[in-house]
């Protein structure tokens, strides 16, 4: 008996030294596997694409990344970022490692829809109101000026901030850029972007167009409202003059002969009543996209 239950006994110490043994050799495969991506996966060659204002050593340079770096590494949150704040036209960075000594940083530039004036400074935005260079007037000329915020504390390279009152407006102007820039509309909203008033957002559009939309609404569907009535003046020989109104109900716009322009910096006016009629338009069509 005595002799079974040694035998016993043996079994199972064989059995917990079988698992400790598969455990530390699992834990030294993975340590040199570890030592091997740290000793050999190293920094050789950094591969930029999508960049055109910038050079490739611009964007090389502001990541922070050196040649010898560990592949591993690298925090490809903090290098975003890097090159998110010190290149102010880039707007999305996304990176990508590819072995054995490769590190590609793919780079997608904004360009600027519209400008903002400050202190006797202009400021461009882009469709996400990141402010992207400083300058006089000549900078803003044939960019949309943005009237009715005041930026708190702007640097170029960071996001438009304004005072708590005025957030609401700064969150309608972002969906407001976000669905024309989306539409492919962008580069026909001219001269202003009018923001002073509480409920509506009026705009220029074209050479001689003026555009009202509700303050707060789903800009997705009143730029396909806008869309259809543009193509409804089209197909009616109907010049696109005066002030568009959009304001009506979700797919209804008005066309008024007087065009609604800002009289100032400091008052918003409404265009004197005419006596020509207004022109209904037909803006129902397909689910917008």
């Amino acid at each position: 008996m005595a002799a079974r239950r040694n035998r016993h006994g043996r079994r199972r110490n064989r059995g917990r030294f079988g698992f400790l043994y598969k455990l530390l050799s699992a834990l030294l495969i993975f340590a040199a596997l570890l030592v091997g991506c740290v000793v050999f996966f190293r920094v050789n060659t950094v591969v930029v694409s999508g960049n055109s204002r910038y050079a490739e050593a611009e964007v090389i340079q502001s990541s922070g990344v050196e040649q010898g770096d560990n592949l591993f590494a690298l925090n490809k949150y903090q290098i975003s970022r890097q090159i998110y704040t010190q290149l102010p036209y880039v707007d999305e960075v996304s990176i990508h490692r590819k072995l054995p000594d490769t590190l590609l940083i793919q780079v997608t530039e904004s360009y600027p829809v519209a400008a903002l004036c400050a202190g006797g400074e202009y400021w461009l935005l882009d469709a996400r109101c990141k402010l992207l260079e400083r300058g006089d007037a000549s900078l803003a000329q044939g960019k949309a000026e943005v009237l009715g915020l005041t930026p708190l504390a702007p640097a170029v390279g960071t996001p438009l901030a304004v005072d708590q009152s005025q957030q609401d407006k700064l969150a309608s102007l972002k969906s407001l850029l976000s669905a024309i820039q989306a539409r492919g509309m962008t580069g026909s909203v001219t001269a202003f972007i009018d923001l002073r008033s509480d409920n509506e957002i009026r705009f220029g559009y074209g050479a001689d167009l003026t555009v009202v939309m509700p303050m707060n609404d789903d800009f997705t569907d009143r730029t396909y409202a806008l869309k259809r009535a543009l193509e409804t003046m089209d197909e009616r020989g109907v010049a696109r003059t005066g002030t568009l109104d959009l304001t009506y109900g979700e797919r209804e716009a008005r066309l008024l002969p007087e065009r609604w322009l800002p009289a100032s910096e400091t008052a918003a006016e409404t265009p004197e009543p005419s006596s020509a009629p207004e022109t209904g338009l037909d803006t129902q069509g397909d689910t917008p996209t």
